[in-house]
Parts: structure tokens; C-alpha cells; sequence
């Protein structure tokens, strides 16, 4: 069911951080049906965890989480099921948002995105919370790794990222 004019709180954050919502979806899905999807499936998971907030904690961090997780299991195939669909727009979100930021960036974060896609879906959740700016401790407590393993991880990570991009750019 669609969130009640008593929950605008719900509304009102989500509007804030939808931006979020794009990143993800971007990072998980290259076609722009499975991103429209993928969003939805967030934000039915986050709609349903919302009485289960803690409204004293900071609703981008929670969103990620959930986002992250709801993009996991969708790109492994979990979460797709026949259900009762909300059109994505009764919660204030525009698809083609999500194209218009990929329209928007330079060549060279498009390869960048190009290259994280290839990710395996773990290490594509870590890339993308850190391109965001989460601190390594803040990465871990979200994925369930321990605060060097994150560490380690990005590191490779960044280094295999940027040896295909080279890789990339010497085939050209």
C-alpha cells in the first residue's frame, strides 16, 4: 500500500536521498527496465522496514544499507517474483532521473561505471559506498566485514579498476 498522508516523514526523506537510490540502481543494473525495478524493490523494502527506523539515526546510512542489500539479492535473481506492483512514481521518483544521470557524466566516469559493473556483486557494494564517501568503519558495519578486510578490499579493488581502465584506454 502506498505510504498515508502520515508518513511524510517517510516521503520527505526519501525525496531527499533519492539520489541514492539512482546510484544504486545504476551500479546494479544496465538496463533501464531492471533499474526501474530494482528501485521499486527498494523502495518497497525500505517502506516495510520504515516502522523499524530509528529515527534518531541517520536515514542515508539506513537507506544504503537497505539499498545495497535489496540490489544484491536482485542481482542474484531473489527478488524476482510475481507481486502486487506500486508504480514508482507514487513515490515521487523519475526513472528517467536515473537516465539523465548517466546521460550527464564525462566519458571517462562512464567507463568507470562500465568497469565497476563487471564487479562481483560484493565488491561492487564496496566501491560504491566508498565512491560515496562512507568511512572504511561505516563500510564494514554495513556489509558485515571487519574494518581491515574493507580496507584490503578496496585497495584491490581500486588497483584491478585501475589496470582494466588502462587496459581499456591502451586498446583504444
Amino acid at each position: 500500500m502506498p505510504p498515508t498522508p502520515g508518513d511524510d516523514a517517510f516521503l520527505a526523506a526519501l525525496q531527499q536521498h533519492k539520489a541514492i537510490l539512482y546510484k544504486v540502481a545504476n551500479a546494479y543494473c544496465s538496463r533501464r527496465e531492471d533499474r526501474g525495478d530494482l528501485i521499486q524493490d527498494i523502495i518497497v523494502a525500505l517502506w516495510q522496514a520504515w516502522p523499524r527506523f530509528d529515527r534518531g539515526a541517520a536515514f542515508a546510512g539506513w537507506m544504503q544499507r537497505i539499498a545495497i542489500n535489496v540490489a544484491i539479492s536482485f542481482y542474484r535473481g531473489e527478488s524476482r517474483r510475481i507481486r502486487d506492483a506500486l508504480p514508482i512514481e507514487e513515490f515521487g521518483m523519475d526513472l528517467a532521473a536515473a537516465d539523465r544521470v548517466l546521460d550527464s557524466e564525462g566519458d571517462d566516469l562512464r567507463a568507470l561505471h562500465q568497469l565497476i559493473a563487471q564487479l562481483d556483486e560484493l565488491d561492487r557494494a564496496l566501491i560504491l559506498l566508498y565512491l560515496e564517501g562512507h568511512a572504511q568503519e561505516e563500510i564494514a558495519a554495513l556489509v558485515g566485514l571487519s574494518t581491515t578486510n574493507v580496507a584490503t578490499r578496496i585497495n584491490r579493488i581500486k588497483h584491478k579498476l585501475q589496470r582494466a581502465y588502462a587496459a581499456a584506454e591502451d586498446s583504444v
